[in-house]
């Protein structure tokens, strides 16, 4: 087999930090496009058990089921090959954000929503594990997978602000079915990176490694059963709740500071103009700090060899942030709250860093696909996405002066309950293996 060049490496590199982008986008837009996506098309209001339930849907069964369909996708990844499944899994998300944004009604949307969430899934197994096989050496692997995935925080940051953009100059370009509504602009903005994408990822190669086992006849054939055998059993149940917990503070605590800020009493009396503006800060600021975690972990990760001392590091300092930012600053101060959630972004989005870098490091070629799959995909997408739920419905029966402290209070708990797992979890971690390196 010829070696790939290291442009070839390199262009494999950008590709997937452009791909984890897209990723991200596609994923956090969902927060900002529902809202104006169920007043137009469904012709709901605010606040009645229709549009809750709708919101309730649109930020719900996307992942639930894009969630299963990763699972698998990783399963296929391992059948036939790391390329051939990222190529086709971009093809579906890029075609789904396309429709979803010329969707004429709330049925529409829901349908090409989940298949994009379906191909994002897929995209972040099989990248992973085409990376970790492309740069077998430890040291290089470790800066590949972290500073690729440095690019997915960069997603939330892009997305904002195309939704900005559209807002602001979405008049001067075309109308989709009469009209210029921003959300539709947003949603079909996150076609842009992948047009290279589609270009490339075809004529790229496959993972030499899985390439070379496959033409050996040496590549064992994955199975969803072996993830629960006693050789792969306790590292499947710990990454998956690891998972679980990562996406729980993500969208249960962090992704709710925009919301917790609107309520605050210097926010609310804002004119909506200035109201919005100041949301708007917050969330920069949490997405600010997600890429500050981010880069924090690329690094981290080739300086410290234990994988639990490099995961306690950020678990230990922000269980002490948690209750600061969410008890108190969230009720005196904006600016100090800003900061505290760029604090928490760092600590938060670092854990979804060091999963990247885990996972492949963990299962060996033939099964890798396979159990990244069941850990991002059933842990994260399947059961973390699930604590935006429990939160809005446990934010009623919290004590405060307002909805806002309400949430804000509700969030502190979801953050403090996942952290706390996380951290008893990581006495149960396996450190990874000498024979399953490569």
């Amino acid at each position: 087999m010829q070696p790939i060049s290291k442009f070839i490496k390199w262009t494999i590199c950008g590709v997937a930090a452009l791909g984890f982008l897209f990723d991200i986008y596609e994923i956090l837009v969902a927060p900002l496009v529902v809202q104006p996506a169920l007043l137009e098309l469904g012709g709901l209001r605010l606040g009645t058990p229709e549009y809750r339930s709708w919101a309730g849907y649109f930020l719900y069964i996307p992942p639930l089921i894009g969630g299963f369909c990763g699972l698998w996708g990783g399963y296929f990844t391992d059948v036939f090959g790391r390329r051939r499944v990222l190529t086709y899994s971009i093809l579906l998300y890029t075609a789904a954000a396309v429709a979803a944004g010329f969707s004429s009604s709330l049925l529409e949307l829901l349908t090409f929503r989940t298949l994009c969430y379906a191909g994002v899934c897929v995209e972040f197994v099989a990248a992973v594990a085409w990376l970790a096989e492309l740069f077998p050496e430890p040291k290089a692997r470790e800066a590949v997978l972290g500073f690729t995935q440095v690019f997915s925080s960069l997603g939330g940051v892009i997305v904002s602000g195309v939704f900005f953009l559209s807002s602001r100059y979405g008049d001067m370009l075309p109308a989709i079915h009469g009209a210029h509504a921003a959300w539709r602009y947003t949603l079909l903005g996150g076609v842009f990176p992948a047009i290279p994408l589609i270009i490339i990822r075809p004529f790229l190669p496959e993972s030499p490694e899985w390439a070379r086992m496959k033409a050996e006849g040496t590549l064992k054939r994955p199975s969803v059963r072996e993830l629960f055998s006693p050789q792969f059993l306790r590292v499947t149940v710990v990454t998956t709740l690891m998972f679980a917990c990562a996406y729980g503070g993500a969208i249960g605590m962090l992704q709710q500071s925009p919301q917790i800020a609107g309520g605050m009493p210097e926010v609310a009396s804002l004119p909506a103009a200035e109201r919005g503006q100041a949301t708007s800060s917050v969330s920069g600021a949490q997405e600010f700090g997600g890429l500050a975690g981010r880069a924090l972990m690329a690094v981290l990760a080739l300086v410290i060899v234990s994988r639990r001392a490099l995961l306690r590091i950020v678990l230990i300092p922000g269980l002490v942030l948690i209750p600061f930012v969410f008890l108190y600053t969230s009720t005196h101060d904006l600016q100090m709250f800003r900061y505290g959630i760029f604090a928490a972004g760092i600590t938060t989005v670092a854990q979804l860093n060091f999963l990247g870098n885990y996972l492949p490091r963990v299962f060996p070629v033939y099964l890798r696909g396979t159990g990244e799959g069941f850990a991002a995909n059933v842990g994260g997408r399947m059961l973390g996405a699930g604590a935006t739920f429990i939160v809005t419905h446990l934010a009623g029966v919290m004590p405060g002066a307002n909805p806002g402290i309400q949430l804000a209070y509700a969030a502190c708990a979801m953050g403090m309950v996942v952290y706390s797992t996380a951290l008893l979890a990581t006495w149960w971690m396996p450190e990874p293996a000498a024979n399953l390196e490569g």
